[in-house]
């Protein structure tokens, strides 16, 4: 999905931004400074204003089809999560704002931290 999430007639109150990665870097996937700069970075693309830093910790270490780093972001529009799965090198990541961003440059960073072969885009619009 190319450009800018635009709220122009204020219709919507929140973009809901899901990506399902594959084909990610295990050595970048199971690096916590590297998903802890990841985040940092991604905030400052997408020009955002985080609360906080981020929370980076591993999980699910008795299960290993679960196992993986999580993390979660806290910005002043609301939140970025992620869980990455150490076992399948695969990546979920969610960016909900109710300030646009763009999803391209989500993308570009997703790929450039952890090298996803494959990013599978999902987008919803929120209003109650």
């Amino acid at each position: 999905m190319k450009g800018s999430i635009k709220m122009s007639d204020n219709t919507y109150w929140g973009f809901h931004l899901l990506l399902d990665c594959s084909g990610c870097d295990n050595s970048k996937i199971t690096d916590g400074a590297n998903i802890t700069a990841f985040t940092k970075e991604l905030v400052r693309r997408i020009d955002m204003v985080a609360y906080g830093e981020p929370v980076v910790a591993h999980f699910a270490t008795h299960d290993p089809q679960k196992a993986g780093y999580s993390m979660m972001q806290l910005i002043e529009t609301s939140n970025l999560a992620a869980h990455f799965v150490d076992r399948d090198n695969t990546m979920y990541l969610d960016v909900f704002s109710c300030k646009t961003y763009e999803i391209d440059e989500v993308v570009a960073t997703v790929k450039e931290y952890f090298g996803a072969d494959k990013v599978r885009v999902n987008y919803i619009t929120r209003n109650a």
